[in-house]
């Protein structure tokens, strides 16, 4: 019987797995094979039964159990996954044309109160640790490979599910560190995105982490509108938030993904577009427009899609390039900002 108190094997990267070999008399070099094992189903056939008893004394091997899950028109998935505390958070499984994507959550619930996610509605219960962060993506690829594409490529992630990654900072690193691991899940920086509310002191320390890409949740060039939408815009302010986002060092050919939710009537106005055309002309940026998603008593409403044509349309005119990301999921409130536990 799996103890919550023990530390999951799924938490370790491989320098550590080859230092607890070390300690015990062990080869280092058996955590190549190790994180394989775990993360590539290959066969443990390089391991001694000795080592495995070693490793299962120390550690729990234990993953979040999915106890419900649910299937949209367009294919997507989603999951309610369990931990062993009985804390419960949602992951989605996303087709996209060639790679699915998984949407991770990084806590249980969220602290940031954001006026038009759902998730904010329930309050902040924890931080996910990393091993449950990693947990949700090996179940959910496991389902992927089991009951949708045997062969399919190796999913994508974005951490765009509950909570604020940026708020749990070291955990999310640690997961990250593992996730990019080429003997482990082997997924390349460009395949993960972080997308944060505007946390500052989680941006300010972004470097620290592995390469990967950043997408802030905008939403409104005006602090004021930001703010209703994002309280925490009256603690960070555009001005910080973007000064803060310019010392981010930037692959080649990267640019920051700035999410952009149109709300009805909101701020889709052409005063929008013209500040956002002043705040990000000259920076290395993408706009992803995303039209808001409907919840249970929400007070916003969603554009018309020739309102979403007309908004796009003028950003592009800006020189602005801009996206209009694809709604996946919502009849299910699996879409963005629609998840809760």
């Amino acid at each position: 019987m799996h103890k919550p108190s023990e530390k999951s094997i799924y938490s370790l990267s491989q320098k550590e797995i080859s230092a607890f070999l070390v300690s015990f008399g062990q080869s280092p070099h058996l955590a190549v094979s190790i994180f394989e094992y775990l993360y590539k189903d290959n066969h443990k056939q390089n391991i001694s039964e000795l080592t495995w008893l070693l490793l299962r004394q120390h550690f729990s091997f234990h993953l979040p159990v999915i106890v419900e899950k649910t299937e949209a028109q367009d294919g997507t998935y989603k999951f309610l996954m369990e931990f062993t505390d009985g804390k419960k958070v949602e992951t989605v499984l996303i087709p996209f044309f060639k790679r699915y994507t998984i949407c991770l959550s990084s806590q249980v619930g969220c602290a940031m109160k954001c006026s038009f996610c759902y998730t904010g509605t329930q309050g902040f219960s924890r931080n996910l640790t990393s091993s449950e962060i990693i947990g949700q993506y090996l179940v959910a690829k496991q389902f992927l490979q089991k009951e949708i594409v045997a062969s399919a490529l190796i999913p994508n992630i974005v951490f765009m599910g509950q909570g604020e990654p940026l708020h749990n900072f070291d955990e999310v690193q640690t997961a990250l560190t593992i996730l990019l691991d080429p003997e482990g899940p082997a997924l390349g920086p460009r395949q993960i995105t972080l997308s944060t509310a505007g946390y500052l002191p989680g941006i300010k320390k972004f470097n620290l982490l592995p390469k990967i890409n950043l997408a802030l949740s905008l939403h409104s060039p005006f602090n004021e509108t930001r703010k209703s939408l994002i309280p925490i815009t009256g603690q960070y302010p555009i001005e910080d938030i973007f000064q803060a986002l310019d010392e981010v060092k930037l692959m080649k050919r990267q640019f920051i993904t700035y999410e952009y939710l149109l709300i009805d009537e909101l701020n889709d106005r052409l005063e929008d577009a013209n500040e956002l055309q002043q705040l990000l002309g000259e920076r290395k940026a993408i706009i992803n427009i995303i039209p808001f998603n409907p919840f249970p008593e929400s007070q916003f409403k969603r554009p018309s899609p020739e309102k979403v044509e007309a908004f796009k349309n003028m950003l592009v005119e800006r020189k602005l390039r801009t996206m209009v990301r694809t709604t996946k999921g919502s009849d299910i409130l699996a879409a963005c900002g629609q998840l809760t536990s």
